[in-house]
């Protein structure tokens, strides 16, 4: 478990695999990784790669400002649909399309944005439909 915030920077920032490995794996109550990120804006990304992230934490994260940080918590497993609903509909293409690859985004939200405005998010979309056999589904 994960106890402070400087436990996870020094985790985060290790050369020891071990260790390192335990940024991404070991969970944290709720108050640390809020901490975090308040305290350390830069490592937001890095807390949305970790495996335990409790759900509120997810949402603090699924609304962060930055896209890259919006880009890396679209990919989770763990996402519910409302948070990958809120994803799909990110200003960002970026987003947009990492959640078109997210293995739990539902159906109807593939099939949006399927006929998104942007190119790049509609084809990762389609190929997406197409990679789940619904080839015969309308866009």
């Amino acid at each position: 478990m994960i106890s402070s915030p400087e436990e996870f920077i020094r985790l985060r920032s290790s050369d020891d695999p071990t260790e390192y490995r335990r940024a991404v794996e070991d969970g944290a109550p709720e108050s640390v990784w809020l901490h975090i990120i308040e305290l350390y804006p830069t490592q937001r990304r890095n807390v949305a790669l970790n495996r335990k992230l409790p759900e509120s934490v997810q949402w603090r994260l699924v609304r962060d400002e930055s896209p890259l940080v919006r880009f890396e918590i679209a990919m989770r497993r763990q996402l519910t649909a409302e948070m990958l609903e809120v994803l799909a509909n990110d200003p960002d293409e970026t987003v947009r399309t990492r959640v078109c690859y997210n293995a739990h985004t539902p159906r109807k939200v593939l099939q949006r944005l399927a006929r998104d405005g942007s190119t790049l998010v509609a084809e990762a979309a389609i190929d997406r439909i197409k990679m789940l056999g619904d080839e015969a589904d309308s866009f």
